[in-house]
Order: structure tokens, then sequence, then C-alpha cells
């Protein structure tokens, strides 16, 4: 028995091009315009304001001097390979998937830790986007938004956005039954509850969603490139085709240093429960 499940799908992406078309280019356009303020704001930022600030705030959220020194000085060498603009090319897609991924993820993980039922209808689900061979997924990305920006950030929300979920489901999930009852015996409502105890206590967990998340979007820039994302990842699938060792090591090694100044920043914040 053969079940024709690839003409399924295709009928199913067909119907929705014909009938969602026109929601699909306003919503293109509109994610594009964000991605674009938030691309120019980074080149806008002179380098050494970024690389002095970035080592300060990382001094000042991990306790240790040279630690912010290391950070400002893995971006300033980020400039001085000649390879800013791209990184902050990079960073932008970076930051603009994170930020959605945020929007959406956080609500998602609250509903999970509310409903026991929703929780079990969407694991699979989150399963299936941390699974699923990230080019599987760029095939709709590309047939609803075409080339360039839009679904290189799509594609780069569906595999970096269930982490969040997740560990936002498990922070709140943890939290101590009897600070619940105690909130309960107190009068407060759903709202003052989830606002002003589970979240607050979830808040560790919640960053660490926040730190992989981050981290797997990082992790798409090389596959983002090949449909029209321009940054780094666009640097080393170039040196791929032209077999440019050097090439591809210094982007390769950009998206390194900026993968572990973000990493120790937010992991950083997730820890030290002053800020």
């Amino acid at each position: 028995m053969d079940i024709p499940l690839d003409v399924w799908v295709d009928a199913a992406m067909d119907w929705v091009l014909a009938t969602f078309s026109g929601f699909f280019d306003l919503l293109g356009q509109i994610i594009l315009y964000f991605m674009i303020y938030i691309e120019k704001f980074f080149l806008w930022i002179p380098w050494p304001v970024l690389v002095i600030g970035v080592g300060l705030f990382a001094w000042r959220v991990t306790g240790r001097w040279w630690s912010g020194f290391l950070m400002g000085a893995m971006l300033f060498f980020i400039g001085a390979l000649g390879l800013w603009k791209l990184g902050m090319m990079t960073l932008s897609l970076v930051v603009a998937s994170v930020l959605i991924s945020l929007l959406i993820g956080i609500p998602f993980g609250i509903a999970m830790a509310s409903s026991n039922r929703f929780e079990a209808v969407l694991k699979p689900i989150l399963d299936g986007m941390q699974t699923m061979p990230s080019f599987v997924y760029l095939i709709p990305a590309l047939m609803l938004f075409g080339l360039g920006k839009v679904p290189a950030l799509f594609a780069t929300i569906i595999y970096a956005v269930p982490p969040v979920i997740r560990l936002t489901n498990v922070g709140i999930r943890e939290v101590s039954p009897s600070v619940i009852e105690a909130a309960h015996a107190f009068g407060s409502s759903y709202w003052q509850i989830l606002f002003k105890a589970q979240l607050p206590l979830a808040r560790p967990t919640i960053m660490v969603g926040i730190n992989q998340t981050t981290m797997m979007a990082l992790s798409m820039v090389v596959v983002s490139s090949m449909i029209g994302a321009k940054g780094l990842g666009l640097e080393v699938l170039l040196a791929i085709n032209r077999i440019e060792v050097g090439r591809g090591f210094e982007a390769g090694l950009c998206i390194v240093f900026m993968a572990i100044v973000i990493d120790r920043i937010t992991f950083a914040l997730a820890t030290n429960k002053k800020h």
C-alpha cells in the first residue's frame, strides 16, 4: 500500500497559496520592515560603542572584569577581520527571530503549564519542530514568502522556539505547590499568581530557555544564507562553493565568538538573581 502523503501535502500547500497569498504577502512586508529597522539600528551603532558597551555589560552581569574584557575583545576581533557589517546582519537576524520566538514561546509555555491536555497535544509538535531537518521547512517558507530575510526568519523561528516553550512550561510546573496554595489562600486570582509568583520563581529556568533559543537561532545562520539571508552565513556558504578554507574559517570563527558572547551573557543573566 502506497499512501500518497506527498500529494496531499502538495495539494494543501497549493490551497494555502491560492487562498491566503494576500495575507502572507502583507505579513511578509511587515516582518521585512521590522527586520530592516533592527539591522539598520545595529549598523548605525558605532563599533567602539558596541564593543565597549558589551564589555561593560558582560563585566556587570558576570562580576568578572576579565570576562567583560574577553567579550569585548571577541567583538573587536570580528571587526578586525573586516566582517563587522556581516556580523551585525547576522546579529539582527538572530535578535529578530529571538524576539518573535519569545512572543510566541512564552505564552505557549504558560498555556502548556496550565493545561495537561494542551501539553500532551503540543509536545509531539515540538518534537517534530526540533527533529525535522531544517531544509524540509525551508520549502514551504520559500513558497509562502519567496527568497530573502523573511523565509530565513521563519525557518529560524521554527527551529529555535521549542526550547523556550518547553523550559517556560517546566519552570512554571516546578514552582512549589505550597506557594500556589498560599497565594490562593490570600485570595489571589489566576493572573496575580502567574505574574507575581509563578513567573518570578520560574525566571531562571525561562532564562535558560531564552539562552537555548538564542543559540539555536544563531546555529541557523548558514542554512538561512541558502535562501537569501545575508551575513556571516553567506560568507561560509561562498567559502564552501569556492573551496576557500581560510575565508570559511574566518566567518566560522566570528560565528563562534558571537555565540560565546551571547551564551555567556544570557547564562549569567539566568543564574544571577540580582538582575
